[in-house]
């Protein structure tokens, strides 16, 4: 590093993203202890083992090709094929992904993205609890965290995507590059899974499963509203020169960017953040008839229908699209449950897919004009251009795969748990382990008691 004002910036960008993959993590708990608390008591262990297993299996794959993935596939085959240089740099056997004290950034910049795959992962494994084979939502848990979510992030979520280029396309926090292509993916899966025994009646009517413990719904849905602050942040260039990216950022002061490079700050997002928060909370309250359930996934669904366009919304206006985003979200997921038999255990397509897409439409109505990106010749954001991404983010990468996988796991008979164990529970066998070693302990006892 030369000079101390280099050396200062590496060492606070460095710092910086790694204090928000650490707040961050609270994401996966909070999906974790709210996940559980909306299962049965026979599915504890279940729920839990599945979802924590994505810790090692998305991020060991996202080491080896989702990464690259990123770097190499920002420009669509029709405008210039894959940057296999780019992509070089950010193979696993480069230096950049090592012990290598030449580099700073990588690493703690690849961790931010890890935590972004394991939350597109997270958001579908509550959808489809309670009846999926574990190993079957772990092929999901890999195809979404580490391949088709970082592909629409190559297209729309970078500074070169193919998308910000020629379409106008915007989503600075993500409503559709993460969210929309869950919530669309978990549909996918929901489509051929089909519904929880005893879910509907057999007229069709669906079944209310509340979840057992609203106490651990509302603790996990804080954890995550903490994690997606720090999401926040890391969806920003902390600190970076006009000069570095050759005087695209009028004026001399050095500023935060967003992904796209385009100048924001963190006050800025800060306002739109706590706006939408409660936008979501008072919205969904109100639709809901203060259902705690929904209030709380409403105070969620608000931010993410807000995300696609909190760097540049007035603060009303990101608690006032985030109160429509909950609306819809909460319309939609009576009308498609009804109308579709689909049984999502969590709202996860609410809250996270339709809201997303939501979210990424009307910010094309919203901000139709405004510069997708600080670089010239780049398409200005428009409704055409958002319309299109989200369905490219919903449909394209999250919904169609989803459904693919999910019909060649079911013709193989490895998609859905047996009638006898979705009856008796998941956590059967670990039940009668449980019961065997108290009995065991038990008889050592009486035995000890006797002599």
């Amino acid at each position: 590093m030369d000079g101390n004002l280099n050396a200062i910036t590496t060492i606070f960008t460095e710092f910086y993203y790694w204090v928000t993959v650490v707040i961050m993590f609270l994401i996966h708990v909070g999906f974790c202890l709210y996940e559980v608390a909306a299962s049965r008591r026979r599915n504890y262990m279940h729920t839990l083992m599945k979802n924590i297993m994505i810790i090692p299996l998305v991020t060991v794959t996202f080491f080896f090709f989702g990464w690259w993935i990123y770097w190499a596939f920002p420009d669509f085959p029709l405008f210039g094929g894959l940057n296999l240089e780019a992509g070089a740099a950010n193979t696993p056997w480069s230096e950049n992904m090592s012990t290598h004290l030449g580099d700073r950034i990588t690493g703690v910049f690849w961790a931010a993205f890890l935590l972004f795959s394991w939350t597109a992962a997270s958001i579908v494994s509550g959808s489809v609890i309670e009846r999926i084979r574990s190993s079957a939502f772990w092929v999901h848990a890999v195809l979404i965290g580490s391949v088709f979510w970082i592909i629409d992030a190559a297209w729309g979520w970078h500074a070169e995507g193919w998308m910000v280029k020629y379409l106008g396309y915007h989503d600075a926090y993500a409503s559709g590059v993460i969210h929309a292509i869950a919530g669309g993916y978990a549909l996918g899966i929901l489509t051929v899974l089909g519904p929880r025994l005893g879910k509907f009646a057999a007229d069709g009517t669906p079944r209310d499963i509340p979840p057992h413990n609203p106490w651990l719904v509302a603790i996990g849905l804080f954890l995550i509203y903490t994690g997606f602050w720090g999401f926040y942040a890391a969806c920003n260039v902390p600190i970076i020169s006009p000069e570095a990216i050759g005087g695209l950022i009028t004026g001399d002061t050095w500023t935060a960017t967003n992904i796209y490079l385009g100048p924001t700050t963190l006050s800025a997002i800060t306002f739109n953040f706590l706006m939408a928060l409660s936008g979501g909370l008072m919205a969904a309250y109100i639709v809901s008839n203060g259902d705690p359930f929904w209030t709380f996934s409403g105070g969620l669904a608000g931010i993410i229908a807000a995300s696609a366009g909190n760097d540049l919304y007035h603060p009303v206006q990101a608690m006032l699209v985030a109160a429509a985003g909950v609306w819809v979200a909460y319309k939609m997921h009576f009308w498609v449950e009804r109308k579709f038999k689909i049984d999502d255990a969590v709202g996860a397509v609410a809250v996270h897919g339709y809201s997303g897409f939501f979210g990424v439409v009307i910010a094309g109505f919203l901000l139709w004009g405004a510069p997708s990106s600080p670089f010239e010749g780049f398409a200005t954001i428009n409704p055409f251009g958002q319309f299109l991404g989200a369905v490219i983010m919903f449909f394209v990468l999250g919904f169609i795969p989803a459904v693919v996988v999910a019909k060649i796991q079911a013709a193989m008979g490895v998609l859905r748990v047996p009638v006898e164990a979705e009856l008796e529970g998941l956590d059967f066998e670990a039940r009668i382990k449980y019961e065997q070693a108290v009995n065991e302990i038990t008889a050592v006892n009486k035995s000890m008691l006797e002599k």
